[in-house]
């Protein structure tokens, strides 16, 4: 199983968590916040097979780091995945509104013009925007939304758009969160922690956590947790099939 929005890089000891991750067989994305940070996260997953690292700018940091957009353009070749990206309409926010939209509209036009990229995409009080902009940019196939938390109305709206959406522990620890995800496509459904923020219990998360996900999804779709967790896979390996296949290569 795959944790498909991690920060990795941000955890008191990253390369136990990786180590960790590797022996229990769970694999991750993990997301970085700053294109500065690329270098060092990357080398977190060598040697191991299981952990693969998306280059971000993560919306809350679109007014300090906005410079870094040439270094993401420099790292975007090195890896098919970006994330964590995206819109933050939170009223702490809205400062640098217009920082935001030009990080994220930088970052979809340069997944748009190169080889398909899986998207892990931020969107907390800003679904329909981030809607509005990926709307633009129809040559991006995979956007992931993670923790997705719009209404019903964008989440049809992001169904119809073909949108992923990555879910958790602590999203579905929540009545609304559950609600969202009995209503997403079980074929789009995939697992994340985002630890180590995501807490459930007071608890941080780590990447093998993405298994209490299991028994309320389960629950939300009237089958067994085995069911649930071959469904996932099955998700996991489709994902992963259309990438390799945009870029020409073969899955493993």
């Amino acid at each position: 199983m795959i944790d498909f929005h991690c920060h990795l890089d941000l955890y008191q000891s990253p390369p136990a968590v990786a180590e960790e991750s590797q022996r229990r067989g769970i694999g991750l994305l993990s997301v970085t916040t700053t294109p500065s940070a690329w270098s060092g996260t990357a080398r977190l997953a060598e040697g191991r097979s299981a952990i693969r690292t998306a280059i971000g700018l993560h919306p809350q940091l679109a007014g300090q780091r906005k410079h870094e957009l040439a270094l993401f353009d420099r790292y975007l070749a090195n890896t098919p995945f970006v994330g964590e990206v995206g819109l933050d309409g939170s009223p702490e926010c809205r400062a640098f509104w217009e920082d935001q939209l030009e990080v994220f509209d930088h970052v979809l036009q340069a997944c748009s013009a190169g080889d398909e990229k899986v998207i892990s995409i931020h969107s907390r009080r800003a679904a329909k925007d981030v809607l509005d902009q990926l709307d633009r940019y129809d040559r991006i196939k995979t956007p992931i939304l993670h923790w997705f938390s719009g209404s019903r109305s964008q989440l049809e709206r992001a169904i119809g758009r073909g949108c992923w959406f990555s879910v958790g522990p602590a999203m579905l620890a929540g009545a609304k969160g559950r609600e969202l995800v009995a209503a997403m496509p079980n074929g789009k459904v995939l697992l994340e922690t985002d630890g180590p923020f995501a807490q459930v219990r007071r608890q941080g998360l780590n990447p093998w956590d993405i298994t209490a996900a299991l028994r309320p999804i389960a629950a939300l779709w009237g089958v067994t947790e085995r069911e649930a967790q071959r469904r996932i896979e099955v998700n996991e390996r489709a994902l992963l099939a259309s990438v390799a296949a945009a870029l020409g290569r073969p899955t493993t």
